[in-house]
């Protein structure tokens, strides 16, 4: 009924009509609910005339036939942006699915207002925003910082996947960050879990299950590709790069794995995306009308950038209680959560065991077996043995070998590159500000080795055009070093996305991210998006918490009735660490300008080379981590560190804190469970499988803490 609605509300933009109730026959079939769905297929106007819902759906997003939405222009960072629009035909929450789309001012005459193909309004003469269709100079060209060419008929485009903790995201203006680079820059809403519409009797109804955040990016995408090939925007169709972090991140890479997958063309179609239509014979048709061709319009990436990607959710409680029992150091809020986290903790060992995984020493670059050669295929495992590994609980093996392994390179990697730091303040062993000149003369070994010392504030970069994102102080805000953290709490990672969608802390709060290149992560459980609230594992909102706390749930009085809860919830569940970061010299547009010359260009764009900082920073003092109570620095060029080191540094907190190196980091911490009226942060069978089989032991336990 409400694809019904919207087809004669609009039908005007085909047919003529001057009223939504103008098509008689369209009207009595809007309101007989036995011909809905053949009303839904076609909408018939006064003359007669047959209006195919594909016709109709690529008529009413064609940019060119809509009259209400505006271009603003920034002068500051030379772009256009687009306000807001639907970016299908039949939204289901109008305020979650719809798109935004900032374009470099490059790329653009001006703004041509009364269809006459001539620009009317340019960046000289703008005052206000302004409807009207883009005049495009296909032949301009944009270089980007890294030295890429790019111009409007090739230039990336780049998809902002939101989705915080699977959530829904409110539609948002497109950030002008890339304009800089010559990127197209597309900021869409989305759907999520918690989500509540309206029925046509005006009744709420429980929605936002999974695919819709991704059904909603996809029809996104299609919108953008599809005025991208009508010629109303400028960028390429082909060139699609996805990037989002956390659940965002998560969305980002199922968004490029997924391409053009008929296994979510039924979501796409129940909303009306442009480009993929239901045919009577159950197949769909994923193709455009374009000057009168059929042309096939794909609803994927190109590129994917994500960061903190949380798409682990399955194995993620039982791989986070499995690192917080290798410490035997660590206290856990309560004899529940402890005992929960050993049952947890062999859950995980059967199930790594299980997967027969192995690596090529080759291809990690590690030496696992202790040979000295790097040419042997090991298998990966976790072994139990008290006494060999009684500094971490009796847990070792290959798999936690490489684990350390990984954790000691990327520490490593991050001290070589600190001469790409921009901005940061640096200081002497006793708390003092380093002069200029004695920034300017540090050697990569000093900074190094203020780096494990914690003498050091890392810059806020103001985004992503390199370094690190605005307000990631690095390991600010949290007091580290062996014995300084505060015993049973978990850091809070509270954090606040920007315009990018890609999410940066508050300020004061901890942040961070790994220094793994390729991706990363920082434990952020409670996101508010523009306009959104995510409360999950929270002892103000309830539900179960996290490791650090001292009560097992807030939502449940009995052991029973939770598991009861845990195990009715299932099917409300999604079935599947946070923000985006850049790390010293790897930027996203580095990485965007690289994969586009070497895909598209056949060419080569190079890391530039470190610029050495020649003026120290502005911070009072340090907020660095002190890193020398866990890593043997005594050769700065060659760190190390215990496994039971790393798991401590780990728990303490700091590797959710500071910009420095991360192996595992899943950012679930909790087992949180949902209702019909709200949905679970995850949901595995394995939790379920212990509550159960160990009902006795943890029964009496629970909340006696």
């Amino acid at each position: 009924m409400k694809k019904i609605t919207s087809i004669l509300c609009t039908l005007a933009l085909l047919v003529g009509l001057t009223a939504c109730g103008g098509a008689s026959s369209g009207s009595e079939a809007a309101k007989d609910a036995e011909t809905a769905e053949a009303a839904a297929e076609t909408a018939v106007s006064e003359s007669g005339a047959v209006v195919s819902e594909k016709e109709y759906i690529e008529a009413a997003l064609n940019l060119a036939n809509n009259t209400d939405y505006t271009w603003s222009y920034d002068e500051s960072a030379d772009a256009w942006v687009m306000s807001i629009v639907s970016a299908v035909a039949y939204p289901e929450i109008e305020d979650e699915e719809g798109v935004s789309v900032c374009v470099p001012g490059g790329y653009v005459v001006g703004i041509d207002t009364d269809a006459d193909g001539e620009a009317d309004v340019t960046a000289d003469n703008y005052t206000d925003a302004v409807n009207g269709a883009l005049v495009i100079d296909y032949d301009a060209e944009i270089t980007s910082t890294n030295g890429q060419v790019y111009t409007a008929a090739a230039a990336p485009v780049i998809l902002n996947t939101g989705a915080a903790g699977y959530s829904s995201s409110t539609n948002t203006l497109a950030s002008t960050t890339y304009a800089a680079e010559g990127y197209i820059n597309v900021s869409c809403g989305n759907r999520g879990k918690q989500d509540t519409a309206v029925d046509e009797n005006g009744d709420a109804y429980y929605t936002g299950d999974a695919p819709s955040c991704l059904a909603d990016q996809k029809a996104a995408a299609r919108f953008v590709k599809y005025n991208i090939l009508l010629g109303n925007l400028p960028g390429s169709a082909e060139y699609f790069v996805s990037t989002g972090g956390s659940g965002g991140g998560a969305h980002a890479t199922m968004f490029a794995a997924t391409s053009n997958n008929p296994d979510f063309y039924p979501y796409q179609e129940a909303v009306g995306a442009v480009g993929c239509y239901l045919n009577e014979d159950g197949s769909y048709t994923t193709t455009v009308t374009i000057d009168g061709e059929e042309v096939s319009l794909s609803d994927g990436a190109w590129g994917c950038i994500a960061y903190s990607a949380i798409t682990s959710l399955y194995e993620a409680d039982m791989a986070l209680a499995f690192e917080y029992y290798l410490d035997t150091d660590y206290s856990f809020g309560s004899d529940f959560q402890a005992q929960l986290a050993e049952y947890l903790s062999v859950e995980y060992i059967d199930y790594i065991n299980a997967q027969n995984l192995s690596v090529r020493e080759a291809d990690a670059g590690f030496d696992l077996d202790g040979d000295g050669a790097f040419d042997s295929t090991v298998a990966l495992t976790i072994e139990y043995d008290e006494d060999l590994y009684a500094d971490t609980n009796g847990y070792g093996g290959t798999y936690l070998d490489l684990y350390l392994a990984e954790f000691v390179s990327n520490l490593q990697w991050y001290m070589d590159n600190l001469d790409y730091a921009e901005g940061w303040t640096w200081f002497n062993a006793d708390g003092s500000a380093l002069s200029d000149e004695e920034v300017a003369a540090m050697t990569a070994a000093d900074k190094a080795a203020a780096f494990i010392e914690g003498r050091y504030t890392a810059a806020s970069s103001g985004g992503m055009g390199g370094g690190l994102p605005s307000g990631m102080n690095g390991a600010a805000d949290f007091a580290g070093g062996r014995g300084e953290r505060s015993e049973g709490e978990m850091p809070d990672m509270n954090g606040l996305p920007d315009s990018t969608g890609m999410g940066t802390p508050h300020e004061g709060e901890a942040g961070g991210t790994d220094g793994m290149r390729g991706g990363s992560s920082i434990t952020n459980e409670n996101v508010e998006t523009a306009g959104d609230a995510m409360d999950v594992g929270t002892p103000e909102e309830g539900t179960t918490q996290a490791a650090g706390s001292s009560t097992d749930s807030n939502n449940y009085a009995s052991y029973e009735e939770m598991v009861a809860a845990y195990a009715a919830d299932i099917e409300w569940q999604w079935d599947g660490g946070h923000v985006p970061s850049e790390v010293l010299s790897e930027s996203f547009a580095l990485y965007v300008d690289q994969m586009y010359a070497e895909y598209a260009d056949d060419a080569a764009v190079e890391t530039p080379a470190a610029e050495p900082q020649t003026a120290n920073g502005t911070a009072d003092e340090a907020t660095g981590t002190d890193l020398s109570g866990w890593v043997d620095c005594s050769d700065i060029g060659n760190v190390t560190f215990s496994l039971s080191d790393a798991v401590s540094y780990r728990t303490a907190g700091a590797s959710k804190a500071m910009p420095g190196f991360d192996v595992i980091d899943y950012g679930q911490e909790d087992y949180v469970f949902g209702s019909a009226e709200q949905d679970a942060r995850h949901w595995n069978t394995f939790l379920l499988k212990i509550f159960q089989e160990h009902a006795d032991t943890l029964a009496e336990l629970f909340n006696a803490g």
